[in-house]
Order: C-alpha cells, then structure tokens, then sequence
C-alpha cells in the first residue's frame, strides 16, 4: 500500500505544478481576480475526473485476461511519464505561461477547459488504468490509497500556488519553483523506466 501511496503523491505533485491550461487557469484567476478565484478553479479536476476514473474502473475487468493490452498501455505510459519529466526540467517558470492570452474564466469556463483537455484522458488511460489493475490484485482499498493521495496532492500543489502567486508572482520565476520542478522530473524519468518495464512482464519479455 506505501508503494501505491507514494506513486500517488508523486504523480499527484509532477501533475499539480507541471505548466499546462489549468495551472494557467489558476494563475491567471488568481492574478486578474484573487486567491479565492484562483483555489475554485484548482478543485476542478476533482469534478472532472471522475467519470473518467469510474470509466478506468470498468475498463479493468476487460483487460485483466488481456496481459499484453495492459503490457502496451503501460509501455504507452511510461512515454506519457517520460514526456511529463522532460517538461518539468525544461520548465524555466513565468516564461511558460502566455497571460496575455487568457481571458478572465469562471469556474464553469475552467471545468470546460479541463474536460477538453486530453491530459486526464492520455493519463487514466495509460497510467493510471495500469495502476488501478495492479492495486487491485492486492485488495479493493489500495486503488482508493493512490486515487486519493493523487488528487490531494494534485489539488493541494494547485491551491497553495494559488496563494503563493496571490502573495508574489515572482515565486513563478523563483529557483525554488524551477528546482523543485526538475527534482520532480528526474523521478519522474525514473518512474517511467519503472512503469516501461511493468509493460514488459505483462508482455512476458524478460531483459
């Protein structure tokens, strides 16, 4: 269970920080409105995902007899993980968002920009579908242990941005912004070596 715990915190962290249209989304709201703007739109994965994680669910049951579709997807994912950690270490702060582009949104704007987004679709599906399979061969909870840490950290990274951007904006630019995010790319680089080598055992190829 520590195992998927960790997973969960990991992923929830590298996802929460890594520049994208929501983090945009929080970041403009916070700067063109205020802190509490900026939190509303940071809880909208929670809303969002879930028929996409209830649909990884029913997913399972039809992969399970089918070890080398799960093998691919999980293969698919450790490229998916692989690019996430590229992006974290290239990410040189402020300079990865275009303000200028985002027009004020509400919370409604900001779950439609999160449903429109191909990210939680490209990780459920070859990520965390992978995850939840796994977990579940060891008992109905541990799946909820990593969905759970997942979004705590995945919005938990979201809100306290919000309000470190609503203190200082220069903390976007900061080195402890930028070095945290290539922290999280090298284990993100070493996770995805880990995940490209479950793929292999459901492929039953041994290196």
């Amino acid at each position: 269970m520590i195992h998927f715990l960790t997973i969960g915190i990991l992923l929830g962290l590298s996802a929460g920080l890594i520049p994208g249209p929501l983090l945009t989304l929080v970041i403009t709201e916070t700067l063109q409105h205020d802190v509490k703007a900026g939190i509303k739109v940071s809880i909208v994965p929670i809303i969002t995902d879930a028929p996409i994680i209830i649909a990884a669910f029913l997913l399972i049951p039809q992969l399970t007899n089918f070890n080398n579709i799960l093998g691919i997807i999980s293969i698919i994912g450790a490229f998916f993980i692989l690019f996430m950690g590229y992006e974290s270490i290239r990410t040189q702060g402020i300079a990865d968002f275009k303000f200028q582009a985002i027009k004020p949104r509400s919370l409604a704007k900001g779950i439609l920009a999160n449903v429109l987004s191909p990210n939680p679709y490209l990780f459920w599906l070859t990520v965390g579908t992978p995850i939840l399979a796994k977990a579940l061969t060891i008992n109905i909870f541990t799946p909820f242990i990593f969905i759970i840490s997942f979004y705590i950290c995945l919005v938990g990274t979201k809100i306290i941005l919000a309000i470190l951007v609503g203190k200082s904006k220069t903390f976007l630019t900061g080195k402890a912004y930028i070095y945290t995010m290539r922290c999280l790319g090298v284990i993100l680089g070493i996770f995805a070596i880990f995940l490209f080598f479950d793929g292999l055992k459901f492929l039953y190829i041994e290196i």
